[in-house]
Parts: C-alpha cells; structure tokens; sequence
C-alpha cells in the first residue's frame, strides 16, 4: 500500500525482497527499494518510476490514491533504469503534460528510451516550478552518481527527493529510519556508499557545502532506495554520516584480502594479521574465494589500511584478486596505507603487482612486497608477522597526524 510522507505526499514504490546482485556489481544482502514519490496538488507529479518489473506495483500503488491518468507531471531526478524503467509504460498510461529532466537527463533519456511524442521539459540548476499550493526547486548533483542526477525540492514542505544519494539496500516491511535501528541503516549505508558513490566524494561534499550556504532545510529525506529520514535526528544523521564518508579519514582498522591456491598465501595471510595485533591494530580479513569485492570494498569504510595477499598463476595474481583490485580502483578510496605479499612456485611476479596496482589506487605503500617460494617456513611467516607490525606502525601515525 502507498505510505504518507506529509499530506498529499506519498511513497508509492515497490520492495525487491529478493535482489542480490544489485547492478551486477555490488551485492545486496538484504533486498533493496525502487522509491518512487506522488504528490498530489493542482498539478499532480510523480517523481522517478521503477523497475521495470516492478511496474504493475508502481500502478497499483498509485491507483490507490488517484486514477494514474490524472498526473500530470513526470519527475525524473535520474534516468539509470532501476528509477526509470518504468517510464515508457508510465507515459503511456498517464500522458502527462510534461516530463522534467535536467539536460544531461535529456541525452540519457533520449538514448535509453524511444521518447518520439514525449512532452519532455529540460529544467535547468536552480529552476522553480510551481504546482498549486507547493513550489519545486531542481538542483543539478552531476555525478552524484550519473552526469544527469538532480534532486528535487518542496519547499513549503521542506522534503528532498534525493535520488541515489543517502539510499541504502534495504528491503523492508518499514519505510522510515525511525522504524528500526541506526546500526541497520549504517551498515546498509557504508555498503552503498562505498561501493557506488565513493569516487564522486568530493561532490559530494561540494553538494552539501552548497545546501548549508543555501540555508535549506529538511524535515524529509527521501532517496530513491532504502528507507526515508523523517525525524530531526534521522536527517542530521544521514547527513553527517554522508559527510564522514566523504572525508574519508583513516581509521585503525586494516583489511586484509588474499586468495590462496593451496593455502600458503592463507598461512601468510594469517601471521600478517598476527602482526597488526601486535600493535593494537584491529583487522578484517577477507578470503576472496568466499568473499565478493563489495564486502572488502564497504570494509575500508571503517579501516585506514589494505593488504593484499595472491600466489602467482600464470605470471599474475589469481583471478579473484584481479577482480578484487579494479572493484576497487575504480572506487578510488582515499588516505589508505597497504602492503602485498603471496607465495609462489615458479615466477613470482603476483605480489609486486598487487603492490603497483596499491600504488596505482593511490595507497601508501609503506612495505616492499613479500613473496615466499612455496609453502611459508618460519622465516617467511616471521616477515609477514613484521610486515603486518610495519603496516600498523605506519596507520597509528597517518591517524595521528
């Protein structure tokens, strides 16, 4: 059923229980949301759509409130499919007097979709447009996390449409934040950002320095996935756990990932944590054979360090690595210190490659790479327990300084 968020401004979108690759590069555990919004006044407006297959729900949904036929615009805050996938079949069902889109929007949108006959309106940044009793204001967020994202604004009511930004996975039988605990959200949080708003940070505090100068103010956040800030506190929170990521100060925590043929590279893995212990570093470690890239890549969310760990095949890392490494390259995390090592039997090439590829993203390298002929005697389990110790000496000083 649709759910108020203020009067005559509903939630009217579909809950995707059983998702779990969301856009084939970043898992899902718990579901996720496709968020669409109606607000009813002398214009009616939806903002953004669905899924494709979700839209029987879309109509549903809305059909509970108002015959679809009475909207009179449509709201495109962004065009990726999962909020615009429904659109052509929404068009065609409402005929609506106009589409709004930022300009970018119109390219995507032009290039997605067949849009002959669409009575699309191209709105520019800081466009206003009045809708009865209520005011519109568009705000262009290119890159946030498409060239066409914008967010749109109620004034009256002061509730942001907030397209990607401040979502989560989440599929749930609640719709606000204040329905379940902050611990839930958070984690949720971290796994979204860090694995699709990341590289565009400093937008993203570029946006919120810009809505502070603006004095707006917020009583409704409301992204296009995940569960809706409502409460005072729920909006200062999601803010300023934005903010946080987008700083991306280093944290004591160091990840460790590897992959392991037969189980020395693991060994070394084992003694490099050893090391981290003995200097009071926290740690995560992640087997890559078990573990998707986006779990390692949310990891860094708490953590100031990485480590990589690969036997040589082939003349390279294992293939797991490989894929571990451009997940992450392409989310440019930022102020991480790291270090390589792995086994080998034959050339040996695997950990000054993964030490190159920390050093291509970036991160402070602050150890020589270790590589160990075949399976770790104790020497070589000694250099990888004082590997990890030099890793953990040289995160306690960046957090320091």
């Amino acid at each position: 059923m649709p759910v108020e968020l203020k009067k005559d401004i509903y939630w009217v979108g579909a809950v995707d229980f059983d998702i779990r690759n969301f856009h084939h590069y970043s898992r899902s555990p718990e579901g996720s949301t496709y968020n669409a919004y109606l607000v009813c006044d002398e214009k009616n407006v939806l903002f953004d759509t669905v899924n494709v297959h979700e839209t029987s729900t879309l109509v549903k949904r809305i059909s509970e409130i108002i015959d679809p036929e009475k909207i009179d615009y449509i709201v495109c805050n962004h065009l990726e499919q999962d909020h615009s996938g429904a659109l052509p079949r929404m068009v065609k069902l409402c005929k609506p007097e106009k589409i709004f889109c930022s300009p970018m929007g119109y390219k995507s949108m032009t290039n997605i979709y067949d849009t002959t006959g669409w009575p699309i309106e191209v709105v520019k940044d800081g466009d206003r447009l009045n809708i009865g009793k209520r005011n519109i204001t568009f705000l262009e967020t290119r890159m946030l996390h498409w060239p066409d994202s914008m967010v749109s604004y109620l004034e009256e009511d002061k509730v942001l449409f907030s397209n990607d930004a401040f979502g989560q996975n989440i599929a749930s039988s609640f719709r606000f934040a204040d329905e379940t605990d902050h611990q839930t959200i958070l984690n949720a949080t971290k796994g979204y950002y860090y694995n699709i708003v990341l590289p565009y940070s400093p937008q993203v505090l570029k946006t919120l320095k810009r809505v502070t100068d603006m004095g707006l103010q917020f009583d409704v956040i409301a992204p296009d996935h995940g569960l809706i800030f409502r409460t005072p506190e729920d909006v200062a929170f999601i803010i300023n756990t934005y903010k946080e990521f987008a700083e991306q100060k280093p944290k004591k925590r160091a990840v460790i990932a590897y992959d392991s043929m037969w189980g020395g590279t693991a060994k070394l893995a084992e003694s490099v944590a050893d090391g981290l212990a003995d200097e009071g570093v926290p740690y995560v470690m992640y087997n890559l054979q078990n573990t998707h890239p986006s779990e390692v890549t949310t990891a860094l969310a708490d953590a100031g360090a990485l480590i990589l760990g690969s036997p040589t095949r082939n003349n390279m890392p294992m293939v797991n690595m490989v894929a571990c490494i451009a997940h992450i390259k392409g989310l440019r995390p930022q102020n991480l210190v790291g270090a390589a090592f792995g086994c080998y039997g034959w050339s040996g090439e695997s950990p000054k490659m993964l030490a190159d590829a920390l050093t291509e993203m970036k991160v402070e390298v602050v150890a020589d790479p270790q590589k160990c002929y075949f399976n770790p005697k104790a020497d070589d389990l000694a250099q990888a327990r004082e590997l990890g110790a030099v890793v953990a000496r040289a995160l306690k000083e960046k957090c320091a300084g």
